[in-house]
Order: C-alpha cells, then structure tokens, then sequence
C-alpha cells in the first residue's frame, strides 16, 4: 500500500508541528515554504552578528510543545534548552510606577501595596479562580469544533458558568482590582491576540494567569530556533521541507485537492494542510466559488486583530539595566486602544514593548553589543493608515522619542543596524491580510465553530493550522491547532493518531520562585 501523501503549506510554527506528528504517523508529508528559512512569523532576522525574533520574543505555557515532542519520541528539555524568566517582564506606567513581574506572589504583593495598598491579595484571588477556569476551558481549547452539535459535549457545559459572555477581559479584571493599572497589568495579554482587553471575551484572563503558573520562558537562540529544531526534527523523521518554493496553485477534482503547484513542480496530495495566513491564502489558492462560506465579500466582512510597527535595531554597547521584557503602558491606555481599534488612526502616545534579550542570552548580539526588539501596535492597514514611507519617518521618530521615556535618550546615537517592518510590510513580505498580524479577531462571533475549522468546512482534503483556525493566535493554541487537525487528518487518512494522546501524563511546573527548566 502506497504512503499517504501530504502537502503541508507554510513551514510556521502550526505546520511544523502538524509536519511533525504526520510524518511520525507515516506519511510521505512534504512542506512548502516560501520563505529562505523556517518560522515564518517565528524566524529569525539575522545581521552584522544580530540576532532577532521577527515576532514572537517568548515561550508561554510550554507544555503543549513539550507533549507534542514526547508524542514522538523526543525530549523538548534536550531538544530546546530555555530558561525561565524571573521577573518575567517589567510594565511600566505612563501614570506612574511600575511592576517587575514575578511568580513569587509574596514579592508581588509587595510591589502591588506600592501601588494600590487595597489590592493587596486580589492576585491570590485571580489565580486561585483562574486555576479552575483552565481545568474548565483546557478540554474545550483541546477539542474541534465543527458544528453546534459540539457545544452539547459534557467539557463545554460544565465551562458554561464560566464563560460570561456579557464581560470583557478588562471588566473581568476589574472585578479583582480597583487601581485600573493593575487591571491593565494582568489583561494586556489580550495584545497577544491582537485585540483590546475591554473588546476582548472575559474567558481570555486564563492568559496572564498562565505566565504566573507556569512561567514565561526564553529559548536559547530565540523563538527563531525553536522553529529551526523542530524543522531538523521532521526532516528526521522523514518529511522533505522545501524552501523558497511558494505554492502557486491548487488543483482541484470538484472540492477535493488533489496536487500543489509551485514553480518548481506539481506534487499530488490526499490531503493538504493550510499553514499560511487564512484570508491571504484563500483568497490567492481557493476559487471564490468553492468556498460558499468564506468568499471574498464575506472575507472583507470579518473583524481582523490590529498590527505591528516593528523596530530590530542593533546597538553599541549594553543596557544592563532594561530588563529582558518591558512592556510600556501609556497613560491614556484605553484611548490609545480606541485609536487603534475603532479610529484606525495611528496613536498619538502609543504603548510599546521592548525586548533587551542579551542580559539573558549573550549569543544574540556580538559582545559588549545588544539586540534591542521593538513592537509598538497600531491599526492594520485601512484607507487611513495606508503606511507608506511618509508615515514610517514620521512613526519612527515618535517611537524614538517615546523610547527617551524609558530611559533610552541615546539610543539613535548608538543604533549600528536598523530594520523595520511596517503593517505594508506585513502584507507585502510575509502575507499577510491586511497586515493583520495577529489574524481574525478573537470576538465570540469568531471563535469555537464560527471560525475556519481545523477540517476545513468548504472543501474536501483540506485541513487548517495556526492562528486563523481553532483554538486561535499565539504560540501554545497555535501548537495545539495542529494536535487537533492531526486528529482528525490522521483517521481520515487511515493512519494512526493514538500516539498524540495515549501519553504518560505531564506533570505541570509549578508556580515557583526558582528557575524551572521548561515546563
């Protein structure tokens, strides 16, 4: 019996997992990629001895990954070394003080009663009620959903009581806490989504409790490096990766493909899982016919996450007093939010985040040099904000100057190498929908059933990973997006997929002030 044959499009992080698993499974799996390198948004920009993540900068929730690794015979620890971070990150208040971040919740309380002596044992209270939010919600974020038979499963009504769907993430927090930076300190997590916390759903505070519980970690090498290891892994367990060889077309008997054409050549496929951004990849690979429920006038209707102004810059010398992580919040908070979500103007006084990765990890930056990441959001690309050169000049000397803020008031003198990638860029470079780099919106009206399934629902042999399917952005529910497609491509392709659950059970790392090699 001839192997399977499956053509994985996009070598991110989604479709390196998926790669992983089915070639594990036995089949003849075959990556196209049209980048130079693996990752996608997780890759790494190198220059001059630089080296920068071109999007996500940390590991959060690490288990995922780790049981997908043991799920084919591998150990993540020995694989990809990372180190956890304490403090995790430090936010800092345009309306004054800050907070360096900690799983140690005595030291937090500490720092809190600086800031709102009544909020004092609020954390506590989030954890503890979060902890059961997860129990609740982890069978739901681990499962398909295909239709609306699934919300009868038993997992999703005993999370019902928890789901609130009246509330928004901030409301949530500030249920807990009075001082509204504290409610902005443990609900900015929703940036990971690329929304705001008071657009987005309440059910999303498990973020933030996530980085208390179970750490916030940094891979040796960067993120970047982690997608480098797990593409070395699929190759030896037999899958072929194929770089710089974009998909052009595919071509279809009715609504099932049957074969992915690049420039290079034509390769016949059972199935096909689609790792490339979802609006960009229907609309360039999928007619518009074949596809009832996501053509393009219904494509151009959804609710997509903001963008990213993104700064690389290579510096002289070293801050040794800028933490690993900074996260910046501006003194207007939610009017910079509006500015970015319903304006769709760029902000006046945005917030930003900054990554000063070598007071960790030396290899990134030659010595006595640093390696600086700046990501500052703003709208995705709309008739106002249309990003052309005009308007980078212009946002790059504003998020220079908010940078003096921090205490970077000789950073231009210093910068050896620069690189920017605006929402165009986004678009243009990586494929990007609107540059919306954190894909469809995560509102309940695009979640569970009413996003692009895992199996797609328009086609035949067509299966999604990464953040515009179930469970959605960010790098844990992206590597989980691929066990749920592998456990559905897998049987449909008559090939084994008891390994990605029949595992010795993980034992979760606990909340601890110590280092905790990966989770």
């Amino acid at each position: 019996m001839r192997k399977r044959k499956v053509v994985v499009v996009g070598a991110g992080p989604g479709g390196l997992a998926a790669a992983i698993q089915l070639a594990h499974a036995g089949a003849d799996v075959t990556v196209l990629e049209a980048k130079t390198a693996v990752g996608g948004r997780c890759s790494t920009i190198s220059e001059n001895g630089f080296k920068f993540d071109t999007g996500p900068t940390f590991y959060l929730y690490p288990r995922i990954l780790k049981e997908i690794f043991q799920s084919v015979g591998r150990d993540i620890d020995t694989e990809i070394p990372m180190k956890r971070l304490d403090p995790q990150y430090r936010v800092a208040f345009g309306a004054g003080g800050h907070l360096d971040c900690t799983p140690n919740l005595d030291e937090m309380d500490r720092q809190i009663a600086k800031l709102s002596p009544e909020d004092v044992g609020q954390l506590r209270k989030y954890m503890d009620h979060n902890r059961t939010k997860l129990a609740k919600f982890r069978p739901i974020l681990e499962s398909p959903f295909n239709g609306l038979a699934d919300y009868l499963r038993p997992s999703l009504l005993a999370a019902g009581p928890y789901v609130k769907p009246w509330k928004s993430l901030g409301s949530e927090l500030e249920s807990y806490f009075r001082d509204p930076r504290l409610v902005i300190a443990f609900s900015f997590q929703a940036k990971y989504l690329g929304m705001s916390p008071f657009r987005c759903p309440s059910l999303f505070s498990i973020l933030s409790f996530l980085e208390y519980e179970y750490g916030v970690f940094h891979p040796y090498g960067g993120c970047g490096q982690v997608s480098v290891r797990m593409a070395e892994i699929a190759e030896e367990l037999g899958a072929k990766i194929r770089l710089a060889e974009p998909v052009k077309k595919l071509h279809w008997q009715g609504k099932r493909v049957i074969a992915a054409q690049t420039d290079h050549a034509t390769y016949e496929t059972d199935a096909i899982v689609i790792n490339a951004d979802f609006a960009h990849s229907m609309q360039q690979l999928v007619p518009n016919h074949l596809r009832p429920r996501w053509t393009d006038e219904k494509l151009e209707q959804k609710r997509y996450s903001c963008s990213t102004f993104m700064m690389y810059l290579g510096i002289r010398g070293e801050y040794r007093d800028l933490p690993h992580h900074t996260i910046y919040i501006s003194k207007d908070y939610q009017g910079n939010l509006r500015e970015i979500e319903e304006e769709k103007v760029l902000p006046r006084e945005p917030s930003f985040y900054v990554q000063n990765p070598v007071v960790t990890d030396s290899s990134l930056a030659p010595p006595g040099k640093s390696g600086l990441y700046i990501l500052v959001p703003v709208p995705h690309l709309s008739p106002s904000t249309p990003w052309d050169a005009e308007q980078t000049a212009t946002f790059r000397k504003l998020t220079l100057k908010r940078l003096e803020e921090i205490g970077l008031s000789d950073l231009e003198s210093r910068i050896e190498y620069e690189k920017i990638i605006t929402p165009a860029q986004w678009r243009d470079d990586y494929s990007v929908y609107r540059g919306a780099t954190f894909n469809l919106a995560h509102n309940l009206g695009q979640m569970l059933h009413l996003r692009p399934h895992n199996r797609f629902e328009d086609l035949d042999g067509v299966y999604l990973v990464g953040g515009g399917t179930h469970p959605g952005s960010g790098l844990p529910v992206i590597y989980e997006s691929s066990r749920i497609t592998c456990r559905q491509l897998l049987p449909d392709l008559g090939l084994p997929n008891d390994f990605i659950d029949n595992l010795k059970p993980l034992s979760e790392p606990k909340r601890k002030h110590e280092e905790i090699p990966t989770g």
